[in-house]
């Protein structure tokens, strides 16, 4: 690849979030410069971000030089990109409405509802159609680009993607193994006095899937983190820890208090290595998810979809200061990997970083093929999982529900099969309901979702 010249095909490129972080990662680098391609269903916000993004390059702190560019098709999009960067909102927050709440009028509560859960299962069904989509244009356009991928649920997008082009060179991207190794630098310099110390330098062994990652080790140097962490869980398991008040759990709805982490390493002796709020999920839901009163009792939040729509409207808002020059943008670091695994790919280094790939034998103890979450090396044109070893029993029984699951919603999904897709809905912890209500529920939940479901016997 020349790169002075890379070409990255975005779909989802009207995001006024994940598109936004790009421009400023690609912006705040001097190694690689090109084009990106914006393709967004809703053609007007690629339109908007192709005159944000061609401003960027003259932002306060910008070192590399980039040309946006909104586009009509996928085939645009594809033809002849070296990266194909995936983030798109399955639906709108409408369906998501309907995800996430709707289960609680039978005491079904989910935090998040994009990942596990009814609300979880019902995004991938209408998802896993999107992707063939995208997976059969990559094959046609752009057979040899490298996809990266944002889009929840994060496993059952990457599979998707090799289930209908097993040749591709895909891998899905999640941040929430980093915000634990802040959570252990933290750690660290409360409790061994050690500052200064960087994310890269914190060292762990990655297991399970995405949102249910779990670290069975940790180390900063010649210092075994699992045992610092234990005597953090120990210090803070009943306040729960907040390094930051102006980002209170309960003023956020991303926040948390850590609460749910240290519960489940008392209980496994592994770092469970994803926000409280995803981990909830993957659990028994009587355990954190009972209902409001119990999820604050666990010091974190419900992510309602009012606050998403509320967040959108002001997004809006910036977009079209940013478009107008009322409001600079701000180069700043967003803590992604995934122009820094560009880089590597490109040949310009090397990088360790947690990633989802299909199992061809880094996790051991779960079926070849799913789609798992381990570190992998990032070089030149190859990105190589690496042996992240058996999970004990209790953590592994737990992920392989989940792992076995995914395989049958994906199946489900493929074959329009709406009763396979019962059985998953009804295998999921957070089905906490009788039979009888599950069914009404998964049944009120395809209604809401049915267009986009085409082929679906609703």
């Amino acid at each position: 690849m020349d790169t002075k010249n890379i070409q990255i095909a975005y779909i989802g490129g009207g995001s006024r979030g994940w598109a936004w972080g790009l421009m400023s990662d690609l912006a705040g680098q001097d190694i690689l410069e090109g084009t990106v391609r914006l393709y967004d269903i809703d053609r007007d916000a690629a339109y908007a971000n192709e005159i944000i993004g061609d401003k960027v390059q003259y932002a306060e702190g910008a070192k590399s030089a980039w040309h946006y560019k909104a586009v009509d098709s996928l085939a645009e999009a594809l033809t002849g990109a070296d990266f194909v960067v995936l983030s798109i909102l399955p639906g709108t927050f409408d369906e998501m409405e309907s995800d996430v709440h709707t289960p609680e009028k039978y005491g079904i509560y989910q935090s998040v509802g994009d990942t596990a859960g009814p609300g979880g299962l019902v995004r991938a069904l209408r998802t896993i159609p999107m992707y063939v989509e995208i997976a059969n244009a990559i094959k046609e356009f752009s057979p040899e680009a490298w996809v990266i991928n944002y889009t929840n649920p994060m496993t059952l997008c990457v599979q998707t993607l090799y289930e209908v082009f097993p040749q591709i060179k895909a891998f899905g991207c999640c941040h929430e193994v980093f915000s634990t190794q802040e959570l252990l630098i933290s750690a660290l310099e409360e409790l061994r006095g050690i500052t200064d110390v960087k994310r890269s330098d914190i060292n762990v062994n990655v297991q399970g899937i995405n949102h249910f990652t779990w670290l069975s080790d940790a180390w900063y140097k010649n210092i075994n983190l699992i045992d610092v962490y234990r005597e953090f869980c120990d210090k803070y398991y009943e306040t729960g820890y907040i390094k930051d008040e102006s980002n209170h759990w309960m003023n956020s709805s991303f926040a948390c208090a850590q609460r749910v982490k240290f519960d489940l390493f008392k209980r496994y002796g592994s770092i469970a290595a994803a926000g409280d709020r995803h981990l909830a999920e993957f659990m028994p839901g009587k355990m954190y998810l009972a209902d409001p009163d119990t999820v604050h009792e666990w010091m974190f939040g419900l992510t309602t979809v009012e606050w998403r729509k509320d967040d959108l409207k002001k997004r809006l808002e910036k977009s079209k200061k940013l478009i107008s020059g009322e409001e600079k943008f701000e180069i700043k670091k967003t803590g992604e990997e995934g122009v820094h695994m560009m880089q590597a790919i490109c040949g310009e280094r090397t990088l360790v970083s947690n990633v989802n790939l299909p199992n061809i034998g880094q996790a051991p103890d779960l079926p070849m093929g799913a789609v798992v979450e381990t570190n992998a090396v990032f070089r030149h044109n190859t990105v190589t999982p690496l042996c992240a070893g058996k999970m004990s029993n209790e953590i592994g029984a737990m992920v392989s529900r989940h792992v076995k699951n995914h395989q049958t919603i994906l199946k489900a999904a493929l074959t329009k099969n709406k009763d396979l897709a019962f059985t998953a809905f009804i295998n999921d912890p957070l089905v906490t309901c009788s039979y009888k209500d599950a069914k009404v529920l998964f049944d009120e939940m395809l209604q809401n979702t049915k267009k986009y479901l085409p082929g679906w016997e609703i």
